[in-house]
């Protein structure tokens, strides 16, 4: 535990919450840093400067130092998609309990290998997870250039997509899911299951599927989770809500 940070807060009347809007991060982060993670230091200043306090009182700089090294994140290593066992993506999806975030082209795999995924989903929303979903714009020119690339032609990553959607026809009415469409030349597909991540990395000229895939577990901030969560979040914010027909 942070002691001198959550005394810090309580001598100047300032709620986690407050905290949590002044660094523009979730409640939640607060909350594990007064458990005693070490912050992002872009985060440990603007901490210390709201608080009127220096940095090195709330995170000395042996505990800062000590902070995990970023590689520690990485948990497991695949050859490629094909060999995460079916029972991670089912384990992972089930077991959510705050934040569902997925980031790909198409995406096929998911519901072919789980055809209730939209079922699931739905259950995970109305237990309170928050998920987004975000494809490819089947009319938008990254997933031309992407299907050129894999030597598909024109029209079939667009039409994968589309045959992708079909499946998740319900979501958006559903309190708590998103999905929406993206304009932009991924370098990872991404799949984020509260603190856990799969990132499936493109290759050039290589469909998703024949490419590795290395799970993440978030272990402090700025490590390699947070750098592509917050990558996850600038595609979200300029992508397109998805309307189904």
């Amino acid at each position: 535990m942070n002691i001198r940070l959550q005394s810090v807060l309580h001598q100047r009347g300032i709620a986690p919450e407050s905290l949590a809007d002044v660094c523009e991060v979730d409640p939640k982060t607060v909350g594990r840093w007064l458990g005693g993670r070490v912050p992002h230091p872009r985060h440990r200043r603007r901490v210390a400067h709201h608080l009127r306090v220096e940095e090195g009182f709330l995170w000395p700089p042996a505990v800062a130092e000590s902070a995990a090294p970023t590689n520690v994140e990485l948990v497991a290593t695949f050859h490629n998609r094909a060999e995460v066992p079916r029972e991670i993506w089912l384990s992972l999806l089930g077991n959510a309990t705050e934040q569902i975030d997925v980031l790909v082209f198409s995406g096929t795999f998911l519901a072919q290998s789980n055809p209730r995924v939209a079922h699931t989903l739905t259950e995970r929303a109305r237990q309170g997870v928050r998920v987004r979903l975000c494809f490819g714009d089947p009319s938008g020119r990254a997933v031309l250039e992407r299907g050129l690339e894999e030597g598909l032609g024109r029209d079939t990553l667009a039409a994968k997509i589309r045959a992708s959607l079909t499946y998740y026809r319900s979501l958006p009415s559903v309190e708590r899911c998103e999905v929406r469409l993206h304009d932009t030349t991924l370098y990872n597909s991404l799949f984020r299951y509260d603190d856990t991540m799969l990132v499936n990395p493109h290759i050039w000229g290589q469909p998703a599927s024949a490419n590795p895939v290395f799970q993440l577990k978030r272990v402090n901030d700025g490590g390699w989770f947070d750098n592509y969560a917050e990558s996850f979040d600038a595609i979200w914010a300029d992508a397109q809500p998805w309307i189904p027909d």
